[in-house]
């Protein structure tokens, strides 16, 4: 039997169950799947530690009624821990970044192009530049930051109830991966994803940035409607290496912005060439300018090309970011120049700021 007959079986044996509080089963954002990988059935329950008795029954009945779908050959219903609750403002707190001049997605159209790794070059290279810089981790099922800034433990309560920022090589910075163990895998339908961000936006205390650099998860669907509905973006970057495969993801990336009239505000080609770390020859390994000739043919900003070298993965892998690290290389002054260009494009148009009261950048 296919995976798709499976797959259907299993939904309609699932459909009549309910959750202990009525909801049906298929329908409650604590479930996710039925995915169904080689034959064999799998969902996904998210709850606490507290909650976890109250779902041991549903969870054995879900499983018997998998078990039983024709041509499935195992079945597993598993408790994963939910997302960690933020407490809830205090409704005298202040209003949703009142105090972040621009925020600037940070995106790719798929994974693996280095887009954490420039959005965090990226931030401080606008802290270079003298600005007061944020960095919010917005990809929930793979946070990068704590690791990219060597950060760790947990963020501390602030003022009305509001977590405040991490910081490091001082930028604020806000993971989900401060939040759970790093060991966790984050098994959560859309609903959750998009609950956690809006959170990480409205109940940290961000206090006063020129720019929010926010890291956005690969792809173009819930987590960033919630980001594009929950802030005023300024604009977003987009990531590509020059390979055709990506750059088919970044128009699609760039689709999605425009529709949702967010400005594209450059275009960054990562892992342009590969530098032999003997000879010092330069390697196409995934093309030629196929990122900047893409930028042109879409009219928007080329910032630059970033070349892959040991030097960058040793630092960002040791959590100590190559502008920090040696910010008058030839890497350092990249990211702080493409910071400078963006920074002037952000200045130009005022109009897309996202806070209520200007305070002046450098």
């Amino acid at each position: 039997m296919s995976d798709d007959l499976i797959l259907s079986a299993a939904r309609a044996v699932l459909a009549p169950l309910k959750m202990p509080d009525g909801t049906p089963f298929l329908e409650a954002p604590e479930v996710s799947g039925p995915v169904v990988t080689g034959g064999r059935l799998s969902v996904s329950l998210a709850t606490t530690a507290d909650q976890a008795p109250a779902l041991a029954a549903i969870r054995n009945t879900a499983e018997s009624a998998l078990r039983a779908v024709p041509g499935a050959e195992g079945a597993f219903v598993t408790l994963t821990n939910a997302p960690p609750r933020l407490t809830p403002a205090a409704p005298t707190a202040p209003k949703v970044l009142e105090q972040v001049r621009f925020v600037v997605a940070v995106a790719s159209g798929k994974g693996g192009v280095g887009k954490s790794t420039t959005a965090v070059n990226l931030a401080l290279g606008l802290r270079a530049h003298g600005l007061s810089v944020g960095i919010l981790d917005a990809d929930i099922h793979g946070p990068s930051i704590p690791t990219l800034l060597a950060l760790h433990g947990q963020p501390r309560m602030g003022k009305y109830r509001r977590l405040l920022p991490m910081q490091s090589n001082g930028l604020s910075a806000m993971s989900m991966g401060m939040m759970v163990d790093p060991e966790t895998a984050m098994v959560w339908r859309g609903p959750m994803v998009m609950s956690a961000i809006t959170q990480m936006l409205a109940e940290v205390d961000w206090g006063v940035l020129d720019v929010l650099i926010v890291d956005m998860p690969p792809g173009t669907g819930d987590a960033q409607l919630a980001i594009a509905q929950g802030t005023t973006l300024a604009g977003a970057v987009i990531v590509s290496t020059p390979q055709d495969l990506a750059l088919i993801d970044a128009r699609r990336g760039i689709a999605m912005f425009r529709k949702v009239d967010v400005p594209i505000l450059g275009l960054i080609e990562n892992m342009a060439h590969f530098t032999c770390t003997e000879c010092g020859a330069q390697h196409a390994l995934f093309g030629t300018g196929g990122a900047q000739s893409e930028a042109a043919r879409m009219g928007v900003p080329f910032l630059g090309a970033v070349p892959l070298t040991l030097d960058l993965r040793v630092a960002s892998d040791s959590g100590q970011p190559v502008v920090t690290r040696d910010p008058d290389s030839a890497l350092g002054r990249l990211y702080i120049d493409m910071a400078g260009a963006l920074w002037s494009a952000l200045s130009a148009a005022p109009h897309h700021t996202n806070a209520k009261q200007q305070h002046q950048g450098a």
